[in-house]
């Protein structure tokens, strides 16, 4: 039996899990959870989100584990639905529901597939409340430590799927907190002037963790969302802040699994790469105006895309909100979402910008440097803005806020400086200077480096490459060096980034597991050959 070590249980190790067991070859695995619970993960831990925080993928998206998730959600007594403010009349497969609510369901299914594994000859492990320390690939397999000590057994493939990385809460203070997960939730926030770095979704979930302290929302009728604010807390304001102060529009209908793309192929993309880096980024634009122009040739005269580029289609993606109240067009935006959605009917570039990021993504690690920062200063950003798209509930939240009179947002154009102080946060941007008694960094997850692994083996290890990135094979096993080839299979996101800035979301953690469980079950021999990997 191959003795496989699963370090994390998020979706990506759950999913890694399920993929072993639907393969059907009994092996040996242990899994490690630093937190008290296997098979919730992080971004739905109970202890890390409120009841306002909001999943932003439906059960229509997620792949099945034992049910679908809405399967699930209907077998929950009332009751329990009602304490997340759901009824169970009015569930449905592309609703947006609390974050805690989607961990219960990966915890629930955890613990079906562990004994359904057990069940079927393989010999499972799980060690929780157990943080791995270090790792290190030798001839004879992979050796881990446990707070620390080494252990005893040897594993034939290690699995790292530790998921998201966030500053650990000791670096926050009573008025700093470097990302919403680092003792936001614990702490109690003053009635006063809070800014919020950011305005995605995880922005979005620090004014819910601010305002839940201060008040309560009044959503009987979803179409008239209110803030009640309390009386003791009228001192309260909050500022949503970023560079462009563009607030993400509201999620929008389209057909799921997506149809395929026309021109934007996945051999088009491929002749492309084989054609050279040099000139790379344009080519790729060029298949991207043809693809756009095929599906919605209105809207692409609308925004003139046959005299746009690479460099300037962004511009031309954010011209029209730019020019509006972040407000206002929030709620145009909505109104259009909503009947959109009971019409079941497709904005046709939204579908195709949606689409295409995905097929786009193959050809970011080949390109140049100059290309690189080219496309993250534009084509990225609207790749990114379209497929974060928020729910509609939390655009109606921000609505509402906006009427209690406590929230407002700031642009603060590209050149803003920080000043982190005793006890206020400073900051100075293209409107002036502005003064927070708390400050909250929303600003999501950067993409991690070698020198960022926690574990010291494994950093030197792949250090010795001279990289400055993780190298990962089509099945995500480390390739480089020669002790880590097919011992060390890699899904922590964060550190896939750089080559894959999409690189996120339940789905992707589906088939990142698919793709190690088909390593696992190939023979030994095949497993430990040399693999196809970017070349930098």
């Amino acid at each position: 039996m191959k003795k496989i070590a699963i370090i994390g249980t998020g979706p990506t190790g759950i999913y890694t899990f399920f993929s072993l067991y639907k393969h059907n070859t009994p092996v040996a695995i242990s899994l490690y959870e630093r937190a008290e619970e296997a098979g919730v993960g992080m971004p739905y831990a109970d202890e890390d989100n409120s009841r306002l925080m909001l999943a932003n993928i439906a059960s229509i998206e997620i792949p099945p584990l034992f049910m679908t998730y809405l399967e699930w959600l209907k077998t929950l007594p009332q009751e329990r639905l009602a304490h997340f403010g759901v009824e169970a009349s009015t569930l449905h497969d592309r609703q947006f529901l609390p974050r805690i609510l989607l961990g219960d369901y990966f915890r629930a299914q955890f613990l079906i597939l562990e004994e359904k594994a057990r069940q079927r000859g393989y010999q499972v492990e799980v060690h929780e409340s157990c943080e791995v320390s270090d790792l290190h690939a030798t001839e004879q397999g992979v050796r881990l430590w446990i707070n620390n000590v080494a252990e005893p057994d040897v594993f034939d493939l290690a699995v790292i799927a530790t998921g998201h990385v966030w500053p650990d809460d000791e670096e926050a203070t009573r008025s700093f907190f470097p990302s919403p997960w680092s003792g936001l939730l614990e702490a109690r926030i003053p009635a006063g002037c809070v800014g919020i770095m950011g305005l995605s979704l995880s922005a979005i979930d620090a004014a819910m963790a601010v305002v839940a302290q201060h008040g309560a929302f009044d959503e009987t009728d979803e179409h008239a969302v209110t803030f009640n604010l309390n009386r003791n807390s009228t001192a309260l304001n909050l500022t949503l802040m970023s560079r462009s102060g563009i607030l993400p529009e509201a999620d929008f209908y389209c057909p799921l699994p997506y149809e395929p793309l026309k021109v934007v192929t996945e051999q088009a993309v491929a002749r492309e790469i084989a054609a050279g880096s040099q000139g790379l980024l344009d080519r790729i634009f060029a298949l991207m105006a043809k693809e756009i122009t095929l599906a919605d040739p209105q809207w692409s005269d609308h925004i003139t895309l046959s005299e746009l580029n690479a460099d300037t289609f962004a511009s031309a993606w954010f011209a029209d909100r730019q020019q509006h109240n972040p407000f206002d067009w929030a709620e145009e935006n909505l109104r259009e979402v909503e009947r959109n959605k009971q019409e079941r009917h497709t904005v046709p570039w939204r579908y195709a910008i949606l689409r295409l990021h995905e097929a786009v993504e193959d050809a970011v690690a080949h390109f140049d440097e100059r290309d690189r920062q080219r496309f993250n200063a534009g084509l990225a950003r609207v790749f990114i803005d379209n497929y974060t798209a928020i729910p509609s509930e939390s655009i109606r939240r921000l609505l509402a806020l906006r009427e209690a009179g406590i929230l407002t947002i700031q642009t603060l154009g590209e050149n803003y400086s920080l000043e982190k102080r005793e006890d206020r946060t400073r900051i100075r941007g293209q409107n002036g200077e502005l003064m927070f008694d708390t400050f909250i960094d929303a600003r999501g997850q950067k993409p991690l480096k070698i020198k960022d692994l926690p574990f010291p083996h494994l950093r030197e290890q792949l250090a010795a490459t001279g990289d400055d990135f993780p190298n990962v094979a089509e099945d995500y096993t480390l390739p480089e060096p020669e002790a880590l080839r097919g011992r060390i299979a890699f899904g922590a996101l964060p550190y896939l980034m750089h080559d894959k800035p999409f690189i996120q979301g339940i789905v992707v953690c589906a088939e990142i597991g698919e793709r190690i469980a088909e390593t696992v079950t190939q023979p030994t021999s095949r497993l430990r050959r040399r693999l196809p990997f970017i070349e930098r």
